[in-house]
């Protein structure tokens, strides 16, 4: 079953921006709200970007350690 929602209420802001950034970076359009009118392709392609992000920002913070 999916969940639709943050773990951590708090960061709703920041990963809103952060889904901002990462549209923006491979050329997609985001609207505060709603987004549905988006094509599978876009929408995997912000998801990708999100995630490519998240794991170098993660191999990084393994490095400094």
């Amino acid at each position: 079953m999916a969940r639709n929602r943050a773990l951590v209420p708090e960061a709703k802001e920041a990963l809103e921006k952060f889904k901002m950034e990462a549209a923006s970076e491979v050329g997609v359009t985001l609207n505060q709200g709603y987004n549905g009118d988006l094509t599978s392709r876009q929408a995997g392609s912000v998801g990708g970007q999100m995630v490519k992000k998240m794991i170098e920002s993660y191999e990084n913070s393994i490095k400094t350690k």
